[in-house]
């Protein structure tokens, strides 16, 4: 029989090291001949993204040493920071976005030189950025986002497509850049161009629409010297989002769209409109955080190969005549909105419950799968893993509510049967987002040592259809703090967890539901708030970046209409209401949700001797990417539970909370 002990005091071999050490996934997939490329997370080098190359001989590393880091800024989320080319001679071409200039580079690596620029320095730091980078080696142009700043606010800029010289002559010349459209559209991706070379297509939408609202499918005719004419509104609308387009080998151009209320495929058919694919209440695609993304991709031989699924998701070959879709065999959960193919060769980047992200190959002229990049490995015995469970709960008016539960898990103790465990549920960021049903040792730290964790997708959360959706619309801070209270009570009610040793934690939009909901509810007896907004009117108008600078029109409603809803809302007018113990965590160099939001909490709440610590970092924006930030915010998230729940621990620093 196992040792008993009381939950949250068990010992763990996965210490906040560990799991800082494995935080992030692979990103942005690509081929360059018969090579694979992507970007990794390197936490212990102060957060950079490295982009790595894995050569037709299996051979895989780094490209590029520290301190070049791939990574664009364009909306500050960024978008795919690097494209590449074969070549006859030279070996490949890359062109990458550095993140310190946000400059645009050409290198060739298997060549004796270092990256030379080909766009010039800004006048101001990050002043020009660029993202999602087209390589057209035959016009001598990489086609690209645009992203410049005009003045000193926030929301003081342009975006444009745009055709920067492979020849470096931009470098030192702002005007060898070749602007491809106006800036008449306020957001804008990277142009694809049609197999014939004629037609450029690219997705644009404007303020106060976010992409999963509305985007407009742009059309333009390509010129002889590369410029574009008659540039159209094809497909979309105000209440249609298109986050993907791409064009087949036959020239006909495919969309994913949510017109029927779920990201389906379709064929842009210029006589009978868009002609759907695959029609089904699955989720075929999702929100366009980052400028490029991407969960499908045509195959030469006709056939699609897409990402699709209701809250969890797999990778299936779809036959476009016949609506036929095969999925692939394997563990995978959870695909990442990143595909690449090359013949007959799909790649993309996935995860299980019991295994992190890491690069997998599809061969589908044999249908078989193979990891061939950042396999999972495990550190510990996979016996301290959470076993998750995928659960629907009852929400106020009998709605449902999405939930991955993860009860404590160790194959060194088993707690007391008159003793139930403390959860803390998890509210994830966007709140356009979703949480997906993976390994994570950030939640193994806490069920390994006795703590059960609930991820909750509420309201408005990405999977579940465009009406789950739009659940949040004008009720952000509503319907996100009821749905995660509602999913704490019933695990309570049904005595999975402990009703008196509740905690939330949440970061950005979750570190605001974390916060309304501490200062709304009475369910929780301690939050961890982590980068978050705390203050809807300042963050409304110039406290963030330009990106969701009018994200709360649809989320909380027009400022100028319901300035009220505003201040009622804002966790900062409600500090009279908070009662439990909290840890603040937060980033100085955040640019979309600044130390000021924390600043003017803490300052509100100040004289109402409520125990807290507020830990700030140097040099970490909008989440934390550094190995010693994630291990102090971890381990004092930890103190915070273990104090507040009445048990000792220690094996991390006491975390000192202040009234």
């Amino acid at each position: 029989m196992l040792p008993i002990g009381a939950h949250g005091t068990w010992p763990s071999p996965i210490d906040a090291a560990l799991a800082a050490s494995h935080d992030g996934r692979p990103e942005y997939v690509g081929t360059v001949g018969e090579e694979v490329w992507w970007t990794e997370p390197r936490p212990a080098e102060a957060g950079r993204r490295a982009l790595v190359r894995r050569r037709a001989d299996g051979s895989t590393g780094s490209v590029l040493p520290a301190p070049w880091n791939v990574r664009s800024r364009v909306i500050e989320y960024g978008g795919v920071p690097w494209a590449g080319t074969a070549r006859t001679e030279g070996g490949p071409l890359i062109v990458f976005v550095h993140f310190a200039d946000q400059r645009l580079y050409a290198y060739a690596p298997d060549g004796p030189g270092e990256p030379v620029p080909l766009t010039p320095a800004p006048d101001t730091a990050g002043g020009l950025r660029w993202a999602d980078p087209q390589l057209h080696p035959d016009r001598g142009e990489v086609w690209c986002v645009l992203e410049e700043f005009t003045g000193e606010g926030p929301s003081d800029l342009r975006r444009v497509i745009a055709a920067v010289p492979l020849d470096g002559s931009a470098a030192d010349d702002r005007t060898a850049v070749r602007e491809l459209t106006d800036d008449s559209r306020r957001f804008v991706t990277g142009p694809k161009l049609s197999p014939d070379g004629r037609q450029a297509a690219w997705i644009a939408w404007d303020h106060p629409r976010m992409p999963w609202d509305g985007t407009e499918v742009m059309l333009a005719d390509v010129a002889g010297d590369g410029t574009f004419h008659r540039p159209r509104s094809f497909a979309g609308g105000p209440e249609e989002s298109v986050p993907q387009i791409e064009w087949d080998a036959d020239g006909q151009l495919l969309l994913a769209g949510d017109h029927s209320g779920w990201w389906n495929l379709y064929r842009a058919d210029p006589d009978r409109g868009a002609v759907p694919l695959c029609p089904r209440e699955q989720e075929f695609a999702g929100p366009l955080w980052k400028i490029g993304l991407s969960w499908f991709r045509p195959l030469d031989n006709g056939l699609i190969a897409t990402i699709h699924g209701k809250g969890t998701t797999t990778l299936g070959i779809l036959d476009p005549q016949t609506g036929e879709l095969v999925d692939v065999a394997g563990p995978w959960t959870d695909w990442a909105e990143t595909l690449a193919v090359h013949g007959s060769r799909v790649i993309g980047v996935a995860a299980s419950p019991y295994s992190s992200y890491e690069v997998v190959e599809l061969d589908t002229s044999t249908g078989r799968t193979r990891v061939i990049g950042s396999p999972h490995q495990d550190a510990v015995d996979p016996a301290y893993y959470p076993r998750p469970e995928e659960r629907t709960f009852t929400g106020p008016d009998g709605r449902e509510i999405h939930a991955h539960v993860y009860p404590p898990r160790s194959p060194d103790r088993t707690g007391p049967e008159d003793e139930r465990p403390p959860y803390v549920v998890w509210a994830h960021g966007g709140p356009t987002g979703h949480a997906a049903l993976v390994l994570d040792l950030e939640i193994a730290y806490f069920t390994s040592r006795g703590i059960g964790v609930a991820e909750v997708n509420y309201g408005g959360s990405t999977g579940y259809g465009r009406a789950y959706r739009n659940r949040l619309r004008e009720q952000w801070g509503v319907v996100d703090v009821e749905d995660c209270a509602a999913v704490a009570a019933a695990l309570a009610d049904e005595g999975t967890a402990d009703r008196q040793r509740l905690a939330i934690r949440g970061g950005s939009a979750g570190g605001w539901t974390t916060a309304a909901s501490l200062t709304g509810t009475d369910v929780y007896a301690c939050g961890t708030i982590i980068y978050p907004i705390l203050d809807l009117t300042g963050w409304g108008t110039d406290e963030t970046h330009d990106f969701e600078s009018r994200y709360l029109e649809s989320l909380v409603g027009p400022l100028a209409e319901v300035p009220q809803r505003y201040r009622e809302r804002s966790p900062v007018s409600r500090t009279d209401r908070l009662t439990t113990p909290f840890l603040l965590l937060q980033g100085l160099d955040d640019p979309i949700c600044p130390p000021v939001q924390c600043e003017r909490f803490l300052a509100a709440l100040d004289g109402r001797g409520i125990p807290h610590a507020y830990l700030t970092f140097e040099g970490e924006g909008h989440g934390f990417r550094r190995a010693d930030t994630m291990i102090r915010a971890l381990e004092a998230e930890l103190s915070l539970y273990a104090q507040t729940f009445g048990t000792d621990r220690t094996d991390v620093p006491r975390l000192e909370l202040k009234k």
